[in-house]
């Protein structure tokens, strides 16, 4: 039977057990713990240590705690092996006889010679975590009467600042209630009616351009206008180099003046010599054939100065890219278009496709402004997916304008909102793993 407490030690008590129980957090019980004990027991340091994070929480006189600290670390490996070593609430006393030869000396570095270990549980006996009051000697009745009440007051100041923790059953059966109401409510959201709709990368593009293609074979000179700049029509905008030709040309002129004073000479001798006469029609086919060629290569020199079929912009890439390029038949080197006449060209990808219809509502956000977005509808779709410059695959779409705007501009780029036909938000949410169902189970 232990000794009965002393008054002053009950008042102490009872005045540290109203502390514990109106920390408002583990920090301030901590701080109570490790501090303010000193008034019922002496001791030279006290620690506090957590079970369940397995980590340091307070010490005596110290406002943080340094994990990496060397007393620290060591500390808090002990503490590992004691709380296996002592997993109950009964309290214990070390030493560091009871330690091999390298924590006897971290022991006697760190600590005196005698380690309280108090145990800290809930009421389900449940260890929290335990207080290490370091003291320069063993515990005596007096003290270890004053324990028990300490350890009862503590833990059940650390349990009340614990999340409630309820076995999974009994909180499902507890809330059935609310489990069943939200299940319902979540039906009721699915099942709602919404507009699908598609985000795809478009950009402005030129309706109906006229597209300026090479006449001939041969190489670029030099483009004779800028980028988007204004022309009208019948304006160089193109020149081809024309050297070659006009070597060719001037050897076909000499030729055709050769072939012109051969037939005059037959012509006059024509008219006293017989045999004269009879090469004659030899010497204009010739004649004709020459000035053939002289024709055709002037209009061959014509075409290399490529004009301006109508008013409008010229549309093309960077003028550097196109001088001394050679260039085949027909291959397209830029475009003239109206710029009041544009359309919306959209890429939409083969993964977020949508049933759509033509006149279907579009919305498009431009980079430059896309806080209000510019509406139109849709006029073609495409039956089958192309390759895009990113390497993926997707439907292009065309789209026209619901009213002119100053900001619609050919060139500008921006994310187009494509809107299909209604559904419920369970299958609009759902489309592509059930898209992916269907192909592995073959629906």
């Amino acid at each position: 039977m232990s000794a009965a407490l002393p008054t002053p030690a009950l008042a102490g008590l009872v005045q540290l057990e109203r502390q514990v129980r109106a920390a408002e957090d583990m920090a301030a019980l901590g701080f109570v713990m490790v501090n303010d004990s000193r008034r019922l027991l002496p001791y030279r340091q006290a620690m506090l240590w957590d079970a369940r994070e397995q980590r340091l929480l307070t010490l005596s006189g110290l406002a943080t705690v340094e994990a990496d600290a060397p007393f620290n670390h060591w500390l808090a490996s002990q503490c590992r092996v004691w709380q296996q070593q002592h997993p109950g609430p009964k309290l214990a006393q070390f030493n560091a006889s009871q330690l091999d030869a390298a924590d006897q000396a971290q022991w006697a570095e760190y600590l005196p010679s005698w380690l309280v270990w108090l145990p800290l549980a809930d009421r389900h006996g449940q260890l929290l975590g335990a207080l290490l009051l370091a003291r320069d000697q063993a515990l005596d009745g007096n003290d270890a009467s004053l324990l028990p009440l300490m350890q009862d007051a503590f833990g059940h100041a650390w349990a009340s600042l614990q999340p409630a923790r309820q076995r999974p059953l009994q909180r499902l059966r507890r809330d059935r209630r609310w489990w069943l109401g939200g299940a319902g409510a979540l039906l009721v959201i699915l099942l709602l009616p919404i507009r699908q709709a598609a985000l795809a990368p478009a950009e402005i593009v030129a309706l109906q351009p006229s597209v300026l293609r090479a006449p001939l074979q041969g190489v670029v000179e030099r483009l004779l206008v800028e980028p988007n700049q204004s022309v009208n029509a019948g304006q160089p905008l193109i020149q081809l180099d024309a050297r070659e030709l006009q070597s060719r040309l001037e050897a076909s002129r000499q030729a055709m003046a050769i072939a012109e004073g051969e037939f005059r000479q037959a012509q006059q001798q024509a008219l006293s010599d017989a045999r004269s006469k009879a090469g004659l029609a030899v010497l204009q086919g010739r004649r004709e054939q020459a000035m053939a060629e002289v024709r055709f290569l002037e209009q061959s020199l014509e075409r290399t100065r490529i004009l301006a079929p109508h008013d409008g912009v010229a549309l093309f890439d960077d003028p550097a890219q196109w001088q001394g390029r050679p260039v085949s038949l027909g291959e397209q080197i830029m475009q003239v278009a109206d710029p009041a006449h544009t359309q919306l060209e959209i890429q939409l990808p083969v993964n977020d496709a949508i049933e759509l219809q033509s006149g279907a509502e579009v919305l498009l956000f431009l980079n430059t402004d896309p806080a209000a977005p510019l509406q139109g509808s849709l006029k073609r779709l495409g039956y089958r997916a192309t390759a895009t410059a990113e390497g993926g695959m997707a439907y292009r779409l065309k789209a026209a304008f619901s009213e002119a705007d100053p900001r619609i501009r050919i060139g500008l780029k921006g994310t187009a909102k494509v809107y299909g036909e209604r559904t419920t938000l369970f299958t609009y949410l759902l489309r592509r793993p059930l898209a992916t169902l269907r192909i592995w189970f073959a629906l």
